[in-house]
């Protein structure tokens, strides 16, 4: 390995532990959305340690094709101490103003959408639910009306029937109003539930 080779790898490993300190920060202010959730957790702290052990050996590969020394570690570890003493504190409060930001035009976004997209739409299924049950309203109020004035007759013919038949054919008929009170009573209470007309 030649001398420019390992200043190289010094370079390469002192800004990837610099890196590593800026991941792991970064990993850690995220972590809290996890916390409570124990095999999660421990699921993304070893997938973050092997993407970030990848990450460091990809970079020393293409370096110096892999070679491990012991200068290697070391300027790994330089690097974090460098990112923890002198960058930590900046990154941490600069970390936070961008998730601000991104909060800041999630919740535009999310409003604009709200207003332009959802509302709309609730108005416009809203709208429709109103005219299909203003029709089914209708088409109810017309069938009822065309069906009095078609039993018109034959009620006004029953009750003058039933009035000049004996009291015997009175009581034997009240058995059969009892049962057509309820009936009528069934059909209009799912006349309600169709038409929507709850009290």
């Amino acid at each position: 390995m030649t001398l420019h080779v390992q200043f190289m790898t010094i370079i390469m490993m002192v800004s990837g532990g610099f890196y590593l300190g800026m991941a792991l920060d970064t990993f850690r202010r995220f972590s809290w959305h996890w916390k409570k959730r124990a095999f999660l957790k421990y699921f993304l702290e070893i997938g973050f340690w092997l993407v970030q052990s990848l990450i460091l050996f990809y970079v020393l590969y293409r370096v110096n094709n892999g070679e491990l020394r012991l200068y290697v570690f070391l300027s790994c570890l330089l690097g974090f101490a460098t990112y923890q003493a002198l960058a930590s504190n900046i990154y941490k409060q600069l970390l936070e103003s961008i998730v601000r930001i991104l909060r800041t035009i999630y919740r535009f976004f999310e409003r604009l959408i709200q207003v332009l997209v959802i509302t709309p739409i609730v108005w416009i299924l809203k709208t429709i639910y109103m005219m299909v049950l203003w029709v089914i309203r209708l088409v109810m109020t017309v069938l009822l009306w065309v069906l009095s004035i078609l039993f018109y007759p034959i009620r006004r013919l029953v009750g003058f029937i039933y009035q000049r038949s004996p009291k015997k054919i009175h009581h034997f008929l009240y058995k059969f109003v009892r049962i057509y009170s309820t009936i009528k009573h069934t059909c209009i209470k799912w006349l309600q539930f169709i038409t929507f007309k709850r009290r």
